[in-house]
């Protein structure tokens, strides 16, 4: 959100939660009606206040109607969240998070010693993707030489599938899974 929108919703909600309060007020019984009246009869009637009130009604108004039919989430943003967009001369191509999720769970799971993962994967502005990897190994792995040869190997297979540069594979081995025992 922009700083001049997050200004203007925060002003705006203000206003509304001032209005609220006078409006429980007068319901129950705490505020005198006369009261709120005469000051909006001041506020309507002498020339500046009127003008001044006229002016923030109207910018109100666009307000509401701007927050109503139109949606603050720019194009950039959809787009971030969707995945990659890739174009060339025959036409663009669509990469969502979910397939690079996907590929890294394919490439997990050609590792005997990796028992489950569960993926994150984040886009910068020039595409580059970056990986959070949670991993369950099982308990005879050797971690450090797993995770080395893990990063590489989904580095190489997402490079190769999609032609997209892998920034960082970050993995956090969450549990070693316990040893199942064979029944005899």
């Amino acid at each position: 959100m922009k700083f001049i929108e997050k200004i203007t919703l925060i002003i705006y909600s203000n206003i509304m939660l001032i209005l609220s309060i006078i409006l429980c007020l007068l319901v129950f019984g705490w505020l005198d009606l006369q009261v709120v009246k005469n000051i909006i009869t001041i506020c309507i009637t002498t020339d500046p206040a009127s003008k001044i009130v006229l002016g923030a009604s109207v910018v109100f108004i666009l307000l509401s109607i701007r927050c109503i039919f139109f949606d603050p989430t720019s194009k950039e943003e959809i787009k971030d969240r969707q995945g990659v967009l890739l174009e060339n001369e025959n036409g663009k191509l669509m990469i969502s998070k979910e397939t690079i999720e996907n590929l890294v769970e394919s490439v997990a799971s050609d590792f005997k010693d990796a028992d489950n993962i569960t993926t994150r994967v984040e886009l910068d502005k020039e595409n580059n993707v970056s990986i959070f990897a949670n991993l369950i190994v099982t308990s005879d792995a050797i971690i450090k030489d797993l995770s080395a040869n893990l990063q590489n190997k989904i580095k190489e297979k997402i490079k190769l599938a999609t032609d997209l540069e892998v920034k960082e594979v970050n993995i956090s081995v969450k549990k070693v899974a316990p040893v199942q025992q064979e029944q005899a």
